[in-house]
């Protein structure tokens, strides 16, 4: 079955309420048994993970260092089968300095599951 753009846009949704709730599970839930994410680092490529015991451990790994990251959504919307979100990256140090990065993700979904998780930032 072929996801609709409303569906893809709501997939995706999830998707990012459960990475800010650095809830892995949830969001492997979210993804085909073959999927595929790209980082954004490190430049100028990104690391590419494939199916999802590389990709869970990423996320694993990403959480232990990263316990206080949170993506905030800019705009987000689908066409077939593929779903676009720009989002603002924001984290905290271990020193307690505040950042924040730009990007945005592209994604496609198959049979509503996130198939692939292309990655991309701004500088």
């Amino acid at each position: 079955m072929k996801t609709n753009q409303i569906d893809g846009i709501e997939i995706v949704r999830r998707f990012n309420d459960a990475l800010n709730a650095a809830d892995v599970n949830a969001m492997m839930a979210l993804t085909t048994e073959d999927t595929v994410f790209e980082n954004t680092s490190p430049a100028p490529d990104g690391e590419r993970y494939s199916g999802k015991t590389q990709v869970r451990a990423f996320w694993e790994d990403f959480f232990r260092s990263s316990s206080s990251a949170r993506i905030e959504t800019e705009e987000i919307f689908a066409l077939g089968e593929r779903c676009v979100m720009l989002w603002t990256y924001h984290w905290t140090d271990n020193n307690g300095a505040e950042g924040h990065i730009r990007g945005v993700d592209v994604y496609r979904l198959k049979d509503d599951l996130i198939a692939e998780k292309l990655s991309f930032v701004k500088g």
